[in-house]
């Protein structure tokens, strides 16, 4: 067999293995922030009575309050476990999770610029965790999630 004929076989076999590499970058990625977002649903939905003062709530209706974003929380999340289990046939949807980090993150940044910066850091505290963590996941997911595109385009012209 000639160099140049080995060439193109050997680029696919790297290709293969870079998209296999990318893919579960995309599911750890994927993972992380999944476990992450439902530990805090769940914390949220079971204890809302340690979670409300953050969010300057109190009595039945704070914690009613914090155990509804709780279960927004696991609203929002159903979309991770299909991309977190087969990326590939679920390509769609791991850009869908993606637009559905960013928008989190846009909106918990309104949030928090609206507060007044006296008399709320509390509140400010609780939600600049939230803006940190949706923004390193968003980072983490999208650079996982480019590159798998990036792999998956190559595997799909050498088709």
């Amino acid at each position: 067999m000639s160099n140049a004929s080995a060439e193109p076989r050997l680029q696919a076999m790297q290709n293969s293995t870079s998209l296999r590499l990318s893919c579960w970058a995309v599911r750890l990625t994927y993972l992380f922030v999944f476990v992450v977002n439902v530990q805090c649903a769940l914390s949220f939905i079971l204890c809302p009575q340690g979670y409300a003062p953050a969010y300057q709530l109190s009595g039945v209706a704070g914690q009613a309050a914090v155990a509804g974003i709780g279960v927004a929380f696991l609203m929002w999340n159903v979309t991770y476990p299909a991309v977190i289990f087969r990326p590939a046939s679920f390509y769609s949807l791991g850009v869908v999770v993606l637009v559905q980090q960013l928008v989190g993150l846009i909106g918990e940044c309104f949030i928090w610029a609206q507060l007044p910066s006296t008399g709320f850091e509390l509140l400010r505290n609780s939600i600049a965790r939230f803006v940190l963590f949706d923004g390193v996941g968003l980072i983490c997911m999208g650079a996982a999630f480019v590159w798998f595109s990036i792999m998956r385009q190559r595997v799909l012209k050498q088709s």
